[in-house]
């Protein structure tokens, strides 16, 4: 297998999705709230679609090593050759650097990073999530709206 420095950024974010997806269904199954694949899969949308992802970054970035935050920066910036037709352009890059940023840590062994990372990531979302009393998307609260609280 090549290192991880050999692949590109998008190659990362590839392997990124994955994970997250990954973590995310292991974590509503384990969630008796949740009865059927139709409750599951309306729930893990508001977890891996690319505004929450993005809110993501945006909420551990002060928790991430100098190595990380070069990380995120790479992913962000990587061309992708996809145009988003459900977010915006900034939101979709921020989420592929989520996305790359945990490829990047899976691919380098350090999995347990990676795991921190997830955890603190649905943990927040999950949060907002509860605070709107499960009606709204916590993807969808704007950045103004959160500062008003």
């Amino acid at each position: 297998m090549p290192k991880a420095d050999e692949l590109s950024p998008s190659l990362w974010a590839y392997l990124g999705d994955a994970l997250y997806e990954v973590y995310v269904r292991e974590q509503l199954i384990l969630d008796p709230a949740y009865h059927n694949t139709g409750e599951l899969h309306r729930e893990a949308i508001k977890y891996v679609r690319a505004e929450a992802q993005a809110r993501i970054v945006s909420y551990i970035s002060p928790r991430l090593t100098a190595e990380e935050q070069d990380l995120i920066r790479r992913g962000r910036n990587q061309k992708s050759g996809h145009i988003p037709t459900h977010t915006n352009a900034v939101t979709y890059r921020y989420s592929t650097a989520w996305e790359s940023l945990l490829g990047y840590l899976y691919l380098t062994g350090r999995e347990e990073r990676m795991h921190e990372l997830i955890a603190a990531g649905f943990a927040y979302l999950k949060a907002e999530l509860k605070k709107r009393n499960s009606s709204v998307d916590p993807a969808k609260v704007s950045l103004k709206q959160k500062e008003e609280e």
